[in-house]
């Protein structure tokens, strides 16, 4: 073993892998090099979630503001680096929107529980199935012919009102793509 083989990883090395394994911004790859712990837990989860740069984002974002907020250190955290990647990767596949995520990600926080459960247990699984959310639109068509007008005429702000609308009967889970794209199609 030469002594370049057993000394720890520089932060910029680590940067720099970062960037070539992960394609990872600079500055992304940059901020979770300057703390090991911090790297790790990154790779960790990005094994999970199969999705580098969403994790990056997720660490970043949603659990280094929670550890702040207690002032925890990474390894006192009360979400493994494997649940958020099981989240994370749960989002990708469109199991549930990034909104629900968050939802799922405190009461992971609060509880210590495993998405996978949590989501189950809450309900909060997306709907994808189109035979659903298409009798959610054409509902909220029927409910409101005035503004289905309004849609017609060519007023886009309506647009945004009516995916709320089924967003808020669908409580959050239908997929806003499929809403956009069936409400386009049905009021076209």
């Amino acid at each position: 073993n030469s002594i370049k083989e057993t000394m720890p990883e520089l932060p910029n090395e680590k940067k720099i892998r970062l960037m070539e394994v992960y394609k990872l911004s600079q500055y992304d790859s940059s901020l979770l090099a300057a703390d090991k712990d911090l790297a790790n837990f990154f790779e960790e989860v990005t094994k999970e979630s199969n999705s580098p740069k969403l994790s990056a984002n997720w660490i970043m974002g949603e659990f280094l503001a929670e550890l702040n907020k207690e002032n925890l250190s990474i390894v006192e955290s009360k979400v493994s680096a494997k649940q958020l990647g099981v989240l994370i990767r749960r989002i990708e596949d469109s199991t549930i929107s990034g909104k629900i995520a968050k939802e799922v990600f405190e009461i992971m926080w609060d509880t210590g529980g495993d998405p996978e459960t949590i989501v189950a247990e809450n309900g909060l699984k997306q709907i994808t199935d189109s035979g659903e959310i298409e009798a959610l639109v054409d509902q909220v068509i029927a409910d409101n012919p005035e503004e289905a007008e309004q849609f017609r005429d060519g007023n886009p702000k309506v647009g945004g009102w009516f995916v709320g609308q089924v967003m808020q009967a669908s409580k959050g889970k239908a997929n806003p793509g499929a809403v956009n794209a069936l409400l386009k199609k049905k009021l076209g």
